[in-house]
This record gives structure tokens, sequence and C-alpha cells, in this order.
């Protein structure tokens, strides 16, 4: 069972940054696959970013890649995601997930078996 609870969300002007925090609970949090979705208002929720277990690669959505960056520290249960270059797009909820997909569904939102609250970012034009 893991647990995982977001913040660092906040209200931010466009071009400037911010860093989201997940931390985790669970023993074996080290073996899952860890993530970020987001959902706007109105929106369906859609993949931003994934770090696997096994090997540590990285993959992200093509509205994001360059700008967001996904790290995890496994020594502290935490997960990261660096924003920057920030957009009025960006604004959503932001959730942070945990499971162990297979390639060819990282993005999809059904095969992760945890989820965060999430943590609202908003971006001002």
């Amino acid at each position: 069972q893991v647990q995982l609870i977001e913040s660092g969300g906040g209200l931010v002007q466009a071009g400037g940054s911010l860093r989201l925090s997940c931390a985790a609970s669970g023993s074996t949090f080290s073996s899952y696959s860890v993530g970020w979705f987001r959902q706007a208002p109105g929106k369906e929720r859609e993949f931003v970013a994934v770090l696997r277990s096994n090997g540590g690669r990285t993959y992200y959505a093509d509205p994001v890649k360059g700008r967001f960056t996904i790290s995890r520290d496994n020594a502290k249960n935490m997960v990261y995601l660096q924003m920057s270059n920030l957009k009025p797009e960006d604004t959503a909820v932001y959730y942070c997930v945990a499971g162990r997909p297979i390639l060819l569904a990282i993005r999809d939102p059904s095969i992760y078996n945890y989820w965060g609250p999430g943590t609202q970012v908003a971006v001002s034009s």
C-alpha cells in the first residue's frame, strides 16, 4: 500500500517556475514507477511525466518536454516535478501517481494504482 500527498502548488506568472513535491509512504515505494498527471477545468485528466522504477528512464508529454523534469529520492520517499517556463495552459490540478505500468501504457491513468489528492497550479498571463 502506498499513500501519496502533493505539495508546492500555487499561483505563478507565465514564464515562472514551481517545484511540486510528493511525499510517499509505504515500504515498497521504491519498486513503483512514479509520475504526474494533471487535469484542467472541463478537460480530461492527462499524462505529464513518468519515471520508471526499472532503469529510471523518464517520459514526458510533448507539451511539457524541455520545461518539466521529474525526479525521485527513494531514501526520502519523495517525488518531484520541477516546472519551468510555465504557461497559462499549464494551469491544472496536478496529481502524483505510483504504479507498475508497462511501457505501452505509461500514459493511461487507469494503470496507476495510487493517486494523491492533487495540488492546484495556476499560471497567470
